[in-house]
């Protein structure tokens, strides 16, 4: 029995390998397409590591191009986005967990039913919306609609619920106001769902294309996503600087992940258990 046993994980081991190379395969092919040749970069049989470090793949993006331009574009609206997420979801999610009133976790749901409209449905009011408001062509267009998320809502909801109510009672009895008690006693509990929901909105503001291709034209105010397509052109394409810049892209979203990861996996546990 512990034989069969040790055989099933010894699979299992091997499974979650083969899994795991898998996924890290098209990374590790892009780290080293960053150092090589314009003419080595399709070769095959792929040469992992190159014979030659091309450094000046590197040098060439920052520059050739105005990538650090692009990139605090991006950084800006990342930021902003990622903060004014985790304000505005986690006060509706106070108001949705801890405030009793009429039709509360009807208007919840209501509101979590407009996670299933794609977002091809809304782009064109959107887009209407923001050229009467004069934002086309501005970062603060992509700040706004990006500032509310009905799943950072509910996973903010999902954590709160699973806070005794009788800190919040206990907190009205000595005279808190609503705001002080989501301040100062719910909001820092509730630290792994926010290390959840900042590693989510960072890394979708961050790579999200659709949208400023959309809002922003003029060259000034592109973020990284956009301003990486200059690498291709209609008669040519430079791939290895084009890689050069995607692990330069992704330097972001794993520093971010690494100082989150701590309250990462529990806030996944923790947010989805209760309903």
């Amino acid at each position: 029995m512990i034989k069969k046993l040790n055989i099933k994980q010894f699979i299992v081991y091997i499974l979650i390998t083969a899994a795991s190379l898998t996924m890290i395969m098209p990374l590790l092919w892009m780290l080293s397409a960053s150092f090589k040749p314009e003419t080595e970069v399709f070769a095959f049989p792929i040469q992992w590591i190159p014979e030659t470090f091309l450094w000046s793949n590197y040098v060439h993006v920052w520059t050739e191009y105005p990538f650090l331009n692009y990139y605090i574009n991006s950084i800006k609206i990342a930021v902003a986005v990622t903060a004014l997420q985790v304000v505005t979801c986690s006060m509706a999610a106070y108001s949705f967990s801890r405030i009793q009133y009429p039709e509360r976790d009807k208007i919840f749901f209501g509101y979590l039913s407009t996670m299933m409209i794609p977002y091809q449905v809304i782009m064109i009011p959107q887009f209407m919306i923001m050229r009467n408001l004069g934002l086309m062509d501005t970062h603060l267009a992509l700040i706004l609609i990006g500032a509310f998320a009905p799943f950072g809502v509910f996973l903010f909801r999902q954590f709160f619920i699973t806070i005794p109510m009788e800190l919040s009672e206990a907190a009205r009895i000595d005279g808190c106001s609503e705001f002080s008690i989501y301040a100062t006693i719910i909001l820092p509990l509730a630290k792994p769902a926010m290390a959840t929901l900042i590693i989510f909105t960072f890394i979708a503001s961050w790579n999200d294309f659709l949208a400023p291709l959309i809002y922003i034209n003029s060259e000034e105010m592109k973020t990284l996503q956009l301003g990486m397509r200059n690498f291709q052109t209609l008669y040519d394409s430079n791939y290895a600087q084009l890689m050069a810049a995607s692990v330069c892209a992704i330097v972001p979203t794993i520093i971010v992940f690494l100082f989150t990861q701590k309250y990462f996996i529990n806030g996944i546990a923790t947010s989805g258990l209760k309903g």
